[in-house]
């Protein structure tokens, strides 16, 4: 049992690798602006083809406006979230696009069909708290800022 104590302790160790957690943001960065790619692009090829446009207007604003705000979010936003620039401030319109799409697109379906915008909701809201981690221009554009501020 004694020779256990070392893997224990790993499995249950509470502290975290700085550099881990910023690889591990990186990876989720990345991966959900991939996965919401495979929503938005779709709709931007929609949007240019400009013939009839047939998407819900929730929020009561003509589907093309809806359209053209869904496109942005999980458009722009998304290839912002993969630079990691602005990420706090990307991360917010794809919140509202998906409190739109869990509130009122979906609001009568079943929890199965609600549940892909609840999980990019909490990934954005997460991203949200954390911001991109050190692997991302934010972090580029702060540490210059930060060195313009001292003088360097």
């Amino acid at each position: 049992m004694h020779e256990c104590y070392p893997i224990m302790n790993r499995i249950f160790n509470t502290n975290f690798n700085h550099r881990g957690l910023d690889i591990a943001l990186l990876i989720l960065r990345f991966g959900i602006a991939a996965l919401m790619l495979t929503h938005g692009l779709p709709k931007l090829n929609t949007l240019l083809e400009g013939g009839d446009i047939q998407f819900a207007d929730p929020i009561g604003i003509g589907a093309k406006a809806s359209l053209a705000l869904a496109v942005f979010a999980e458009v722009c936003c998304s290839f912002l979230l993969i630079l990691g620039l602005a990420t706090r401030l990307a991360v917010l319109p794809l919140m509202v696009t998906m409190l739109v799409a869990l509130l009122a697109v979906h609001a009568d379906d079943p929890i199965g069909k609600q549940e892909p915008a609840l999980h990019y909701l909490l990934v954005y809201l997460v991203l949200l708290i954390t911001g991109a981690g050190a692997i991302s221009l934010d972090k580029i554009i702060s540490r210059k800022g930060t060195r313009s501020r001292r003088g360097y």
